[in-house]
């Protein structure tokens, strides 16, 4: 049953942030087992029947093509896909808990359509009215952009800003509010990841 994300899982990214490395990670693995990963994965349990079955990141990074070598990732995420790439995420880091939904990655066919999707005057201008309403709502509006046009269309199009999108997300970085030590968590993810529905579903129904 889920009761909260402790502090003390913001203290173990905190300090994990001073010294990634093997060593400190197994001297301090069963503080990330139960403030960490069990919190995580009981919350993303308690929004399933609504949401979806949650993914829960492997804590350790890829750094096989990375400049990069530490090997733990400084923050844990769970990501609900409800289509390719598409869906709602969550993490936690030393800054607290950070909530977001969206299109994470498009393939050659998916960014097709995506961009086929704002060109359209109906379904661009719907995506432009839920965009503004979660800027109101305190979302930031991020991902991937080109930094021009895309092939086929003109710099001077109404939603070219919109068009260079690689991807397209919208997050809110909620931090470390009193709530996030009780069960009160969960009516509060609900609560951000329902204001992130009609993005999530026009991101789904333009790929299908």
């Amino acid at each position: 049953m889920f009761t909260g994300i402790p502090v003390a899982a913001l203290d173990f990214y905190e300090d994990l942030g001073a010294d990634n490395s093997k060593t400190w990670w197994n001297a301090h693995k069963d503080v990330y087992d139960t403030a960490v990963r069990e919190p995580i994965t009981a919350l993303a349990a308690a929004l399933e029947p609504e949401f979806g079955a949650a993914k829960v990141f492997r804590p350790y990074r890829d750094v096989r093509f990375s400049k990069d070598k530490t090997p733990y990732k400084t923050a844990q995420g769970a990501f609900v896909a409800v289509a390719p790439s598409t869906g709602y995420y969550l993490q936690v880091d030393a800054s607290g808990l950070r909530l977001a939904g969206g299109c994470y990655h498009a393939s050659g066919e998916q960014l097709t359509r995506f961009r086929s999707a704002i060109d359209r005057d109906d379904r661009g201008t719907e995506l432009e009215k839920l965009l503004q309403k979660l800027t109101r709502k305190g979302f930031e509006i991020g991902g991937d952009k080109l930094k021009t046009a895309p092939r086929g269309y003109a710099a001077d199009h109404p939603r070219i800003e919109l068009l260079r999108h690689k991807s397209l997300t919208a997050s809110i970085n909620v931090g470390c509010p009193d709530w996030l030590e009780t069960p009160k968590t969960v009516d509060e993810v609900r609560k951000t990841w329902r204001a992130l529905r009609p993005l999530v579903e026009w991101a789904q129904d333009v790929q299908s």
